[in-house]
């Protein structure tokens, strides 16, 4: 039996269809190939997973609901992966409908998927972006986290409620991890590492958010597909020490259902990321430094310990060697 990886064609998907080929699996990609970054990109990544016979694809937008249900009858999927949405804060401020269409009407029928077939675990990416106003660190899975600054994480914590409610309701044992700033070979042309480089490589300033003073979690791909795939392992059951008088937001008494943080737990100084990357890159970076944009927050870290317990989680690869690894790609894909 398969496991159905939606976003297999994006930046992660493509990493976590890679591993779970890797140890034996087969592997159904979902991926609309859509153009909200360069689909060339995206069809390089789909070539690579093609080339392994574990490996089909289909190739369909995740709101079509007629669609993702004929292919789930069809597949009848062991494990699911949800990893399709539409990404990025800052675009959701300029295209919201794209976020309703892709992230809620889309995964509502990933979730009516799963009622319909019953796989063994519902896997699926929120963000840490849904922590929005706390300023309490580390960002820990068991604070409220209600108080969302970008429609972006609006819809992501929305998929985690609608998670816990098809789990109590039909009992698909459902975990959502929240992603930190994920980067590392492969990644989008929209994200900070890659926008750096193509810049700094073509004599051009980079454009630096929060004049510099912000703080991110980064986190290496390996690290979240090293999650991802334990977590899939390891269905939630509900947890008989749960309190309603007294809720722990990341577990649930009624349903096999939790919410975890994938993350490298620990802040890096943008201007520390930025000077790795000058000096893997061996060119000084031209900064044009600029204010906060709406949605941002000043910083990010993850708390794993919940992940690291359940999931024997180990993030162990700091900025130094990630953005190196990324550098090698770029340098090599693009002939730079």
């Amino acid at each position: 039996m398969a496991v159905l990886v939606t976003g297999s064609a994006g930046f992660i998907g493509f990493h976590l269809a890679q591993a779970l080929m890797a140890r034996g699996q087969d592997v159904v990609g979902l991926d609309s190939l859509n153009s909200y970054y360069d689909p060339t990109l995206k069809a390089a990544r789909l070539a690579q997973l093609e080339a392994n016979s574990r490996y089909r694809h289909a190739k369909i937008d995740l709101a079509d609901t007629e669609a993702v249900s004929k292919l789930f009858a069809d597949v009848r999927p062991e494990g699911v992966v949800n990893l399709a949405a539409q990404a990025g804060v800052r675009y959701s401020l300029e295209q919201p409908h794209i976020y309703g269409q892709s992230n809620l009407v889309g995964f509502l029928n990933i979730l009516e998927g799963c009622r319909a077939t019953q796989p063994k675990h519902l896997v699926f990416a929120s963000t840490s972006s849904v922590y929005g106003a706390n300023t309490k660190l580390p960002f820990s899975v068991h604070d409220n986290a209600d108080h969302q600054i970008t429609l972006y994480a609006a819809t992501k914590i929305a998929n985690e409620r609608m998670a816990h409610a098809y789990a109590h309701l039909f009992g698909i044992p459902s975990t959502g991890f929240r992603f930190f700033t994920v980067y590392g070979p492969w990644g989008r042309p929209d994200m900070a590492l890659f926008k750096f480089t193509d810049a700094i490589l073509a004599d051009r300033p980079i454009d630096v958010y929060g004049q510099g003073q912000m703080q991110r979690d980064f986190t290496y791909v390996d690290d979240i597909v090293q999650g991802l795939v334990a977590g899939l392992d390891r269905p939630p059951a509900a947890d008989e020490t749960w309190d309603a008088a007294n809720p722990d937001p990341a577990t649930s008494g009624v349903a096999p259902w939790r919410i975890l943080n994938l993350g490298n737990s620990q802040r890096v100084e943008l201007m520390r990321y930025i000077q790795v990357l000058e000096e893997k890159l061996g060119k000084k970076a031209q900064l044009n430094l600029m204010p906060m944009q709406p949605g941002d927050v000043q910083r990010t870290e993850a708390d794993v310990t919940q992940t690291r317990a359940l999931l024997d989680y180990s993030p162990s690869t700091p900025v130094e060697v990630g953005v190196g690894a990324f550098v090698d790609w770029y340098r090599d894909y693009y002939k730079r």
